[in-house]
């Protein structure tokens, strides 16, 4: 044995030695066996959820299949604000602000006892109508033309059920002044039981019937029933109402000087060239007849026919 390997065997004597005087032989910690390295370790399964659903849907396919409203009180909601719709749902609407049960012959009463409080309107040269207690609204189509050319499928003094007030309205339109029905088919233009788009002036049907805008909480039943024309049509004639500024407000935002229906229409002119308006609802040289009857009817429905000199303003200044 070499001088190397005796000095290993008595280090490894002494070791052993100096373990078994401590009593640690037993507390030796075995080593680990080596993984293999041809051992590939389990691959991890991972859990695959589906994605969640958008947070935001598509406003074209949401309104593809929307049916038009020429209503502007409907198209102003349409066009809100997020913030302004949640004030609109946390107050209440015209019909909920009032009592529930309104009593009928109390009402029937104010739709009749009322007496005239303001003249007739003025028409000026360019056709326009004003009124001395409110300058600012200015229809150019009176009540009893819009009757007799045609409007609201004949069927706007039709007998009418009114849901709000548990009953059934009819004849109102006697109340009218006989020459604006003198001679008037009253069955065919003003109270035939069904819509007939044929009686209009553009030949087409427009607008919400008179039960949708009660749903909808825009007929104030203390004054007018029927809503704007029927207002219009008293207004006319000499009443005077808190209803007033309410209806008028409506028709500034639909045909007044600014109103989105005006201002459609005139755009409809431009983009198809037209430059001369005659009579709207009479075939003639010029293509009038052609540019949207529907949007035509809805401003006939609120007092408004497009004239020369409105034309003549758009095309300059698209005013």
């Amino acid at each position: 044995m070499s001088d190397y390997e005796a000095r290993r065997q008595a280090n490894i004597a002494r070791n052993e030695a100096l373990v078994h005087s401590l009593g640690l032989e037993h507390n030796a910690i075995s080593a680990k066996p080596r993984a293999s390295k041809d051992k590939k370790p389990s691959a991890k399964r991972r859990k695959i959820e589906a994605p969640p659903p958008p947070t935001r849907a598509s406003a074209r396919i949401a309104n593809g299949g929307s049916r038009p409203s020429y209503n502007e009180d409907a198209l102003e909601r349409a066009a809100a604000t997020p913030a302004k719709r949640q004030r609109a749902k946390s107050s209440p609407s015209p019909v909920e602000a009032r009592p529930a049960r309104l009593d009928i012959d109390e009402l029937r009463e104010g739709w009749t006892a009322w007496k005239p409080a303001a003249p007739a309107p003025t028409r000026d040269s360019a056709g326009t109508f004003h009124f001395a207690s409110h300058p600012d609204f200015t229809p150019n189509k009176s009540p009893e033309e819009i009757m007799r050319e045609g409007s609201f499928g004949g069927s706007y003094w039709r007998p009418l059920y009114s849901k709000t007030l548990g009953t059934t309205i009819s004849d109102d339109w006697k109340e009218l002044p006989e020459e604006w029905t003198k001679g008037l088919d009253v069955k065919r233009y003003l109270a035939s039981p069904t819509y007939n788009a044929d009686v209009n002036k553009f030949g087409v049907a427009c607008g919400q019937s008179i039960e949708e805008w009660e749903a909808a909480g825009w007929i104030r039943h203390e004054f007018d029933v029927r809503g704007w024309f029927q207002w219009y049509c008293r207004f006319w004639m000499g009443r005077r109402c808190e209803d007033d500024e309410r209806q008028i407000s409506r028709w500034k935002k639909c045909v007044g000087e600014t109103g989105r229906w005006r201002r459609i229409l005139l755009k409809k002119y431009v983009q198809m060239g037209i430059r001369t308006v005659f009579d709207d609802g009479e075939e003639g040289d010029d293509d009038a007849g052609d540019v949207s009857p529907v949007v035509h009817q809805t401003c006939h429905h609120w007092a408004y026919e497009v004239r020369q000199d409105a034309l003549d303003r758009f095309w300059a200044t698209g005013k």
